[in-house]
């Protein structure tokens, strides 16, 4: 929670703002200030054979794969995001793009939204931030990627596209 105002510095008070209850309040530049957090994307990569792409990325984790993901740029929606993130770290253009749901990770203090891309073309172009990626069956992608938790979203992602696909 914000004690002093990003924008000028001053040091905010508690304002009931409606239903949110006290919210910190700048009195200079007569604003609020909510909690912020990172939204960001999880997509699922599928092809026409059901395969889906678990890519390593060395800042996360150098054992487990994983969904492709980033962060949502100002200005940007969630699916314009997702389609760009396929595009930069993998080379794929999506087909279609199929919204999953929302997960919050407490620890991170993200909002992860998922999507379902399917991709005709294979040929993974990566970038320089994936260690690896790789076209994985939906049966065998969870004894690849990190273990099951109340937070790990991709898992929930390959959960639903596994229940679409049967």
């Amino acid at each position: 929670m914000f004690q002093y105002c990003p924008t000028c510095g001053t040091k905010l008070l508690l304002k009931p703002a409606g239903d949110d209850g006290d919210v910190p309040y700048c009195l200079h530049c007569e604003k609020f200030w909510f909690p912020m957090f990172a939204d960001c994307v999880i997509v699922l990569v599928a092809n026409a054979d059901h395969q889906v792409v678990l890519a390593k990325m060395p800042y996360l984790s150098t054992q487990y794969e994983s969904l492709i993901s980033g962060y949502i740029k100002p200005g940007e929606n969630a699916e314009t995001a997702a389609l760009r993130e396929v595009k930069e770290e993998l080379g794929l253009s999506g087909e279609s793009i199929a919204y999953s749901g929302t997960y919050w990770l407490p620890k991170h203090q993200m909002m992860m939204h998922g999507f379902i891309v399917a991709v005709n073309d294979e040929q993974l172009t990566l970038s320089d931030e994936l260690a690896s990626a790789e076209w994985v069956a939906v049966a065998d992608a969870p004894e690849k990627m990190w273990p099951a938790s109340p937070e790990n979203a991709a898992l929930k992602v390959l959960a639903q596209y596994s229940e679409q696909i049967q």
